[in-house]
């Protein structure tokens, strides 16, 4: 599979975020167990309009990765989520949804959501 040159975007591509109620619960899991420093250090970054909450400018990549969204996950390697930055990565067809989508990273859920 073909890598996506992540590095240098600054998560433009990052947002908003659709999510499900059990990304939101592992989510909020994830956030809950972070260390309060690094948390609040992520929260307080100020980032472009539309770029998800959970974005780290500072490191250039995903804030939650262990817990990010499927979308996230399939992001670049899917037809209906190309990087524009790799677009021969997404040679995947779309899946199916499994389950419904309960709102937005960064419009829907912001950070005091996950307080």
């Amino acid at each position: 599979m073909n890598s996506l040159p992540c590095h240098g975007c600054k998560g433009l591509c990052c947002g908003p975020v659709p999510v499900t109620s059990k990304e939101l619960k592992r989510i909020k899991t994830k956030i809950k167990t972070m260390p309060a420093k690094i948390r609040l250090n992520l929260q307080n970054q100020k980032r472009y309009y539309g770029t998800c909450i959970f974005y780290d400018l500072e490191k250039d990549r995903c804030g939650i990765h262990a817990a990010r969204p499927d979308t996230c996950r399939k992001f670049g390697y899917y037809k209906h989520l190309v990087c524009f930055r790799n677009p021969a990565a997404a040679t995947k067809e779309p899946e199916p949804l499994t389950e419904e989508f309960v709102g937005m990273l960064s419009v829907d859920f912001t950070w005091k959501d996950f307080r």
